[in-house]
């Protein structure tokens, strides 16, 4: 069985729910203090031991290749000014991984984004990190996919339970336990309505993928929304061969949510070790003022 040594990250979406930050500027750029969103996801799929990774974008996203770039201008003056620890982490941002870029040339929804990905992952099985979503934990979440992965071969998803309100927006599975925070997932549907749901486990995120799953998707037909649904190959997928479910430790955050890029901000600020502390003592000046 090979290994997962590659990942593909969908970050082509229109950002609408953060307009209009994201007009001018990809919404996986918005800062999390000091890094950009989509710095935080390189950086758990090379903690999860990827090497190559495709960042599928769309018209006015190229900025996020010009920052896994080198910046000769940058780095030179970076150095003149004695600021070499600065320029380490500036000059490291353009050796991650081998990173490659493909446009999605039409908005069709996750599926089809995943579809452009055929010629780069091959015949390989490959984990899938949704760009909206930055996952913080000691032990990356791809990662924990990635170990499941190797000891059953069969597809994972990463998933949590969210409420009912939530889970209509995103997805439901039918899952059964397993061991430990391992499930079985037999079906799943995007978007239930009400009376569809199947489980209050949601798919958020990060998943595993086996090569098959282009096939699948070559004729899967548009679903929620008029467009093609990732999870709807998945769903063939578990209904013929089961996929696994991880409950994946970390926290997440929704970076194509107002209210989620905000907490991202609030808690990685609460431990980044320049501005931590100090931070820290506003919050609680602050507080008192509410």
């Amino acid at each position: 069985m090979k290994t997962v040594r590659k990942a593909v990250i969908p970050a082509a979406g229109l950002g609408t729910r953060v307009l209009p930050a994201s007009k001018a500027m990809p919404k996986e750029m918005l800062p999390i203090v000091d890094k950009p969103a989509i710095q935080f996801i390189v950086e758990e799929a090379v903690r999860a031991g990827i090497t190559d990774i495709l960042i599928i974008t769309n018209r006015g996203k190229s900025i996020m290749e010009d920052h896994f770039d080198r910046a000769p201008e940058l780095e030179e003056r970076l150095l003149a000014s004695g600021k070499k620890e600065v320029y380490d982490e500036v000059v490291n941002l353009a050796h991650f991984a081998n990173i490659t870029y493909i446009r999605q040339k039409e908005t069709r929804g996750l599926g089809h984004a995943i579809s452009c990905a055929k010629a780069f992952v091959g015949d390989e099985p490959f984990a899938v990190l949704y760009g909206d979503d930055v996952i913080l934990g000691e032990d990356p979440a791809c990662g924990q996919l990635i170990r499941a992965y190797n000891e059953t071969g069969k597809g994972v998803v990463g998933v949590k339970e969210v409420s009912e309100e939530a889970i209509q927006r995103y997805s439901s599975l039918k899952v059964e336990p397993l061991h430990d925070n391992w499930f079985t997932c037999t079906d799943m549907i995007e978007k239930p309505s009400k009376d569809k749901i199947m489980s209050l486990y949601s798919i958020l995120g990060r998943c595993v993928l086996p090569p098959q799953i282009f096939d699948i998707l070559a004729h899967t037909a548009p679903g929620a929304g008029g467009e093609i649904q990732l999870t709807d190959a998945m769903c063939e997928l578990a209904r013929t061969e089961s996929m696994i479910a991880v409950d994946f430790t970390g926290k997440r955050y929704d970076m194509g949510n107002k209210l989620g890029v905000m907490q991202a901000q609030v808690e990685v600020a609460l431990k980044h070790p320049e501005i931590g502390e100090s931070f820290r003592a506003y919050l609680k000046e602050l507080a008192k003022t509410l």
